[in-house]
């Protein structure tokens, strides 16, 4: 009896262990800031989220009665990073909110950063710029890259009082890319990458299959737009094939364009069509 109590225990003290190895290994880097909006009016603001957490985020205004857009970053990322899109969208009259996610950049500390936290994060900008009285409460929209691309569509699937969602680079399903993780990592799937993906569900308490962009797009009830480079290889274009494919009534636009996951060498040419698209879904012009 003493021999298998013994042999609980170790195999209890494995699990643990194993368990603490796979939050450490999947916590998200955290990069802050090292650069600022430069040639735009902005702001340092911070926003309470929920878990009484607060993000650090930029504001830059575009004067009053304006259409806005609440802007979040991937995994590992931050604010500065999605920079490039500032002038921009600026210039063509949006009021802009580029925010870090919890354990992510400057923003607070949490137990964890999953999808559905960026999503909640993502929430709680939009409805910061929805109480600002130089925003048109019934303009704002949300952009995201990556797992934020991911937590838009969430958030989007969610609330009916978004005007317009930008994803860029959105994966399909976070099963799909966490497999694609393990077989890089050298990890196989039986038995090691099932406990994981299966443990990582349990810690968020959300089913991948519910929170899937794949999924999602089909509740969303304003206009999408998918963009995705056609060089990615983090998450193949094909992911966001996969997500257009399954908008059912949905109203979205698939754009592909050249670039890698991070990277959009042809970004400049293909912003008319994004600003196109959100003039078009918040009416604007």
């Amino acid at each position: 009896m003493s021999g298998l109590i013994a042999a609980g225990l170790l195999l209890l003290l494995a699990v643990l262990g194993l368990n603490r190895l796979i939050r450490r290994s999947l916590a998200a880097p955290r990069v802050p800031e090292v650069g600022k909006p430069d040639g735009l009016p902005w702001q340092v603001v911070r926003i309470a989220t929920v878990r009484r957490r607060s993000l650090f985020g930029w504001f830059i205004p575009a004067g009053e009665r304006a259409p806005a857009l609440a802007i979040v970053h991937g995994w590992g990322g931050n604010a500065e990073l999605m920079l490039p899109l500032a002038a921009p969208l600026h210039r063509a009259g949006y009021a802009l909110l580029f925010l870090d996610a919890r354990c992510h950049g400057r923003s607070d500390e949490d137990s964890f950063a999953s999808l559905p936290r960026f999503a909640e994060d993502l929430g709680a900008a939009v409805d910061w710029l929805r109480g600002r009285p130089e925003v048109v409460a019934e303009r704002v929209g949300v952009l995201g890259h990556s797992v934020g691309a991911g937590a838009a569509l969430l958030l989007a699937s969610r609330r009916d009082d978004l005007a317009a969602v930008i994803s860029l680079a959105a994966f399909a399903h976070p099963a799909a890319m966490m497999r694609r993780w393990l077989a890089a990592k050298g990890f196989p799937y039986f038995p090691v990458g099932a406990y994981i993906l299966w443990y990582v569900q349990r810690v968020i308490g959300h089913r991948f299959d519910d929170i899937a962009p794949c999924h999602t797009i089909a509740r969303v009830r304003c206009p999408v737009l998918i963009a995705h480079g056609s060089d990615d290889g983090v998450v193949p274009v094909s992911e966001a094939e996969q997500i257009y494919a399954s908008r059912g009534a949905a109203r979205a636009r698939l754009l592909l364009m050249p670039g890698s996951h991070d990277e959009y060498a042809d970004l400049e040419r293909h912003l008319g069509a994004l600003i196109g698209f959100l003039d078009e879904a918040m009416g604007v012009r």
